[in-house]
């Protein structure tokens, strides 16, 4: 076998082995389940109307963030247990923050143009 041939042979190897450690259908379907819970909550407390607005409001921000955080572990794999879950969660973070410091001084400026037009 060439060099080349052991190379791609190895690869292969790596990546099947790589792909085992990004979750299984248990992983999936308990992110599923607790998605639907999530979405469910928020739904229940604005439908019944049995709580006051800040009330709602803040059960709907709460399990929002909790939803939020579901995700990025079940289905986005986000961890910080291995040196790749370092690097991807580091990297998503990164990109998150970028992402809010530009969707807010957009609004900024677009805020601060609109008051400047009305003098």
């Amino acid at each position: 076998m060439s060099h080349s041939e052991s190379h791609v042979i190895n690869n292969l190897e790596v990546h099947a082995h790589s792909a085992q450690s990004h979750g299984s259908i248990k992983d999936y379907l308990v992110g599923f389940v607790l998605s639907v819970i999530l979405t469910a909550i928020p739904f229940w407390a604005v439908i019944s109307g049995s709580f006051s607005k800040p009330a709602t409001v803040w059960c709907i921000v709460t399990m929002a963030v909790v939803q939020i955080w579901v995700h990025l572990k079940y289905f986005l794999h986000l961890s910080f247990k291995t040196e790749d879950g370092k690097a991807s969660s580091l990297s998503f973070i990164f990109s998150a923050i970028i992402i809010v410091m530009v969707v807010g001084l957009s609004v900024w400026i677009i805020y601060e143009s609109n008051a400047m037009m009305m003098y």
